[in-house]
């Protein structure tokens, strides 16, 4: 049975959704009001916090950085205070993604901004882009498109049609990192141009091959280091804004004139782009060769964007993260039945806790999602499958979830069955624990009523719940009739005490 609300509550015209991007270099937000199904812009805030070079090489990072972090988190969140929580959403990119520890900085940067924090990887970061610029250029029909996005700390590849991507990359190369790596103490040389061309040449090769065998039919690339080098090519007079092959060797001879960082003079460069305006230009050369590009046009659009759609797509039936479910299913071949079963289960169970539970619409679409991916881990093997499916939960590439929706999704398949390992839940923020340990208990009840494959009606299944003490009362003859069942449901509340929950049994 379908779960009444398993969509977002729609935007209603005159609804204001907001999107934070906290990047390595810049930390922008974008409201924007829903007006006859569009998204019209009513904000737009940018602010340079340098947050990449604060990170120190193993996992830290640094009092000042995460000060200017917090603090532009905090003016940003005064904007958005009134704005719901579902109709914002924050992703933090590669610098959160390079911390030993991201929770010590995401729980206060939360508490700055006074909305959730998601964390997304690299090529979830791709996908956001290419969905922001194909949304502000719509691309025309039935052509490739690729779209190049340097940041401060990671350099995005896509190539795609329409509004889908095709093929999506993220190199470990952004120009705050490239400028720190190749150009320590801010020295600049040709030398060290050449052997820093060579070896980001080597890191291209992991998918370049198979990019230029893919081909586009043009190019764009989104980002301030973007913006900033077509404006220098204009300044000097070599394109009218677009990067060409034969303006960027101009481009940076004239760059590599000055010895030092500081002393780089170039036309149109302000000053708040200098410091790493070295590693931007460097990568682009390099993707330039590496991808044989000759004319690359520059966007207005970026995450910032992608965020809105996503999140407009979030609110309809255009749910990405449907997609990626049903994809998965059909990769590693559940059995559909089988999943479905589950899933109206556990959804039955859910309506008669949610309130008193307070659990909300997330919660009901992460229950379903791994209702439906359960049985991943069998493509794998029988033996300790809930094990496997959850390490493939959690270190994939998932279209659509961020990396703390995947570290939920992978705990709820961990602990659907067996015992209850301690180390199931280290990997969720406080913030999501709770209902997380309250959505597995769920699952665990659905999935146990359902271990013989069985399409049979079960004829009573009723849940009960006083804060963490669940009493589930099934028909007597039912039950009694199906032993391996009640032994198992007789065992189940000592597993289920590692969930913190205390679960009763009860035949009427």
């Amino acid at each position: 049975m379908p779960h009444a609300s398993l969509s977002a509550p729609p935007l209603q015209d005159g609804d204001h959704i907001a999107a934070i991007d906290i990047g390595s270099n810049s930390f922008h937000m974008v409201v924007a009001r829903y007006m006859l199904g569009q998204l019209r812009v009513v904000d737009r805030l940018r602010e340079t916090v340098r947050m990449a070079d604060g990170l120190d090489g193993k996992g830290g990072l640094s009092a000042e950085a995460r000060q200017r972090a917090l603090d532009c988190l905090a003016r940003f969140g005064q904007r958005i205070r009134d704005i719901p929580p579902a109709r914002v959403r924050a992703l933090a990119t590669n610098t959160v993604r390079q911390l030993s520890s991201p929770q010590s900085f995401l729980v206060p940067a939360e508490a700055s901004l006074g909305h959730a924090i998601e964390v997304v990887s690299g090529r979830e970061e791709a996908r956001l882009i290419y969905l922001g610029v194909a949304h502000a250029q719509p691309p025309k029909p039935g052509q490739l498109r690729l779209v190049i996005d340097i940041g401060g700390g990671s350099t995005e590849f896509i190539i795609g049609r329409g509004m889908e991507p095709i093929e999506r990359e993220s190199l470990q190369a952004g120009c705050i990192a490239s400028t720190r790596r190749f150009f320590p103490g801010g020295k600049l040389s040709k030398k060290r141009w050449r052997e820093a061309l060579t070896e980001l040449g080597s890191e291209f090769q992991q998918f370049s091959n198979l990019y230029r065998s893919l081909g586009w039919h043009e190019a764009l690339g989104s980002s301030g280091t973007h913006k900033a080098i077509g404006e220098i090519c204009a300044a000097m007079k070599l394109t009218k804004g677009a990067i060409t092959a034969e303006a960027l060797p101009q481009l940076r001879d004239r760059l590599l004139q000055a010895d030092r960082i500081e002393d780089i003079d170039l036309p149109g460069l302000s000053s708040d782009r200098r410091p790493i305006i070295a590693g931007g230009v460097l990568i682009l050369e390099a993707a330039f060769n590496a991808l044989g590009l000759q004319r690359l046009m520059v966007s207005k659009a970026a995450m910032r964007e992608g965020i809105l759609y996503d999140l407009l797509g979030r609110t309809s039936n255009n749910d990405p993260r449907d997609n990626s479910v049903a994809a998965m299913m059909h990769r590693y071949g559940i059995d559909e039945l089988q999943a479905a079963r589950v899933e109206a289960t556990a959804l039955h169970l859910f309506e008669q806790v949610e309130g008193r539970w307070a659990l909300d619409d997330d919660d009901a679409r992460m229950l379903s999602w791994a209702s439906r991916l359960h049985e991943l881990g069998l493509a794998i093997a029988h033996s300790q499958y809930h094990v496997h499916g959850a390490y493939v939960l959690e270190h994939s590439d998932i279209s659509g979830f961020s990396r703390q929706e995947q570290q939920v999704l992978a705990a709820l398949v961990r602990t659907h069955r067996r015992g209850i390992p301690k180390a199931a839940f280290e990997a969720i923020p406080d913030r999501l624990l709770m209902r997380a340990k309250r959505k597995a208990a769920l699952l665990r009840i659905a999935v146990l009523m359902h271990r013989a494959h069985d399409g049979g009606n079960i004829p009573k299944l009723d849940l009960k719940v006083d804060d963490d003490r669940l009493v589930l009362v099934l028909d007597r003859n039912w039950i009694e009739s199906r032993p391996l069942l009640r032994a198992d449901l007789l065992a189940e509340p000592e597993d289920m005490q590692g969930l913190g929950v205390a679960l009763q049994p009860m035949m009427a």
